[in-house]
């Protein structure tokens, strides 16, 4: 039976690939959602906006009257909450836009959600789940070992992973209190096509395309755990249609690589792809600049409950997704140009 995707921030980089996804490999409806603030754009759906299954809404999750217009207009058995401010370096310059749209404009969604779960009945009630779509930053930093599991202790060090703790903590509340059916996941750094070039992989790929310095942030050593884009919007889909009412899954590409590592990756596959013409390496323009602060040392993710639970693992390990995102930017310059406009760049290893 073809279901309504109720997707907010559909035009962002997660977001968009589970729109893609969704129009591509599945009969269902996506009412997708989006503020279409710097970070967002049309042209990130591939194509799939030109499907009439497809229907896109410029709005802001803040504005409690338009999410409601939506969901009474569409009626989705779906809601997908994946709009968020979602840059940690943003967060410390300017934290005010972080409250707003991802505190405020989470409550907002689950307030819409909750009168209209109450208004159903029957099979579309029993199958209607509210799914939120968070990140590994809420749990904090980890040492040299471990993994954070789904009963990891909270604690945020930004004011971007702050404001996805207060969103998780509403969702579980409206669970708890009012019986909102929910699922939250929390995944691990993402990359692949498609993604805003303020974020490490992409940034890394223009600057070292423009001779540019690669400045990254202390030694280089901070570690993440890495996830392809495509593997992560399998696995949202996976928790939303079979996930328990009120569990948290973390999913997690099997990926921990350093900041160093993975830019040297990158150089080292752009040698292979598009040598530089002094015959160089890439790798010649890497440099070291001061740390940033609240600057988490390492993430990792134990994604052992939805594999064991849901079934999901993830299909591309970090050489074969690097490799294929890679190419993709390299065929991509004028998707770049055009979502990039007066973006002036950063330092690297700033997620």
């Amino acid at each position: 039976m073809n279901k309504t995707v109720l997707l907010t921030g559909g035009a962002g980089f997660i977001g968009s690939a589970l729109v893609r996804y969704l129009i591509n490999s599945t009969e269902h409806t996506v009412i997708n959602v989006d503020k279409l603030t710097y970070a967002g754009s049309l042209l990130s759906l591939g194509g799939a906006d030109a499907s009439d299954r497809h229907h896109f809404h410029q709005d802001d999750i803040s504005d409690m009257h338009a999410m409601r217009a939506l969901v009474t207009q569409y009626q989705p058995d779906y809601i997908m909450h994946l709009a968020a401010e979602s840059h940690v370096d943003r967060s410390i310059d300017g934290p005010g836009e972080f409250i707003q749209t991802n505190i405020v404009g989470t409550y907002n969604l689950l307030e819409v959600a909750r009168e209209y779960y109450e208004s159903l009945s029957g099979e579309k009630k029993e199958a209607f789940k509210f799914h939120h779509i968070s990140t590994d930053e809420v749990y904090g930093s980890l040492g040299e070992t471990g993994l954070f599991t789904e009963t990891t202790r909270y604690k945020p060090n930004s004011p971007y992973s702050a404001s996805k703790a207060s969103s998780d903590h509403l969702v579980r509340a409206w669970n708890k209190t009012y019986n909102l059916p929910v699922v939250i996941s929390n995944c691990s750094n993402n990359y692949g096509p498609f993604q805003f070039p303020e974020k490490l992989i992409p940034l890394v790929v223009q600057k070292a395309l423009a001779a540019e310095p690669l400045p990254i942030y202390g030694k280089g050593d901070n570690i993440r755990d890495w996830l392809f884009v495509d593997d992560h919007v399998k696995a949202l889909w996976r928790i939303v249609t079979t996930g328990d009412n009120g569990q948290v899954y973390n999913v997690g590409g099997h990926n921990e690589k350093t900041n160093i590592e993975v830019v040297e990756t990158i150089c080292g596959i752009l040698d292979d792809l598009k040598p530089r013409q002094d015959g160089k390496s890439y790798a010649d323009q890497i440099t070291f600049v001061a740390d940033r602060p609240g600057h988490d040392r390492r993430y990792a993710i134990d994604a052992t409950k939805i594999e064991r639970e849901l079934g999901w693992t993830p299909e591309e390990t970090f050489e074969t997704g690097i490799r294929k995102t890679i190419e993709w930017y390299l065929d991509s310059a004028d998707w770049v140009a055009k979502v990039s406009g007066d973006y002036d760049g950063g330092r690297l290893g700033s997620h």
